[in-house]
């Protein structure tokens, strides 16, 4: 009932455990709260909170136009309904390395179990979208510096996401990318995150080059193939995210529903295809929150 009944120390504890353990672990993208104790309840590993969908879901483009207490408010909201560890986009920190140290800060007190930071200049771009460009390696290990000093928890994981290997084509890329995931990692990262990765090859070439985790993002219409937990286990990775996945599916139902509204003049159709409201109340806890307060208050007309 109410919130998460683990602290948010014990769920960043749980998250280093299971990330040492031999299971990839599998983080679905939550949308809202609602979405996370969807997610917990269908026996997931943890949650993960995108930039690109916090910015969909304010109605902008993934361009770096959030802002730290809009990414902090909501990855708050989504990490305390759940006891599934929370990893959270931190773009590119929200400023310079000083306002990277505060980023981690306030995430901590936001709850999260972990965070990622990337290499991007500002203003940012998907990492999945041509005409990406990075910063140094410098300015990018200053940041994941900034960051380990920042934090304050030991548990906390801080991951640095590098979008080096869409910036150069072919082999060239690849060994940019594992070069300064090298120079990440040595600064402190406690994983990495390759993104734009091209197929499984590229996976093993990342996981076999370093000695902390590698995480794999499965998102739809990117560079990547959609392969399976298998298939990226085998390549090393342990962790896969699915940032957009329940989002896209999600609007791309409303959208539907919206057009059938349309043309028939009633959502009746629609019925079959909605979660049901005993469905809803069950993921709310209905019934505990009616057991509570009848303990508490009972009306005698």
């Amino acid at each position: 009932m109410l919130y998460s009944h683990l602290t948010p120390a014990a769920k960043r504890r749980a998250f280093r455990e299971a990330l040492a353990g031999p299971d990839i672990l599998r983080l679905p993208g939550a949308f809202n709260p609602l979405s996370a104790k969807l997610i917990q309840d269908k026996g997931f590993d943890g949650v993960y909170v995108s930039g690109a969908v916090l910015s969909a879901d304010l109605g902008l483009p993934d361009i770096g136009l959030t802002t730290l207490t809009e990414v902090a408010g909501r990855a708050g909201q989504i990490a305390r309904v759940t006891d599934l560890p929370v990893l959270a986009d931190a773009d590119t920190g929200f400023g310079e390395p000083m306002n990277v140290a505060r980023t981690v800060q306030t995430m901590e007190d936001a709850g999260v179990a972990g965070i990622h930071i990337e290499d991007q200049v500002n203003p940012k771009r998907c990492g999945h979208l041509d005409g990406k460009e990075v910063v140094g390696l410098d300015d990018a290990v200053r940041r994941i510096r900034a960051a380990v000093d920042g934090r304050r928890d030991p548990d906390f994981l801080i991951m640095a996401r590098t979008d080096v290997r869409g910036t150069e084509p072919g082999e060239r890329g690849l060994k940019l990318a594992i070069d300064r995931a090298k120079a990440l990692a040595d600064a402190g990262a406690d994983a990495i995150f390759p993104e734009a990765m091209t197929d499984l090859t590229e996976f093993e070439a990342v996981t076999s080059a370093l000695d902390v985790p590698v995480l794999a993002n499965m998102t739809e219409f990117g560079k990547s193939e959609l392969f399976t937990t298998q298939q990226l286990h085998d390549a090393g990775a342990q962790l896969v995210i699915y940032p957009v996945t329940l989002l896209r599916i999600a609007m791309g139902a409303a959208e539907r529903a919206l057009d059938q509204i349309a043309a028939s003049g009633t959502q009746d159709a629609l019925v079959p295809e909605m979660q049901t409201r005993a469905r809803l109340y069950e993921l709310t806890d209905y019934a505990g929150y009616n057991h509570f307060d009848s303990n508490v208050f009972t009306y005698k007309p």
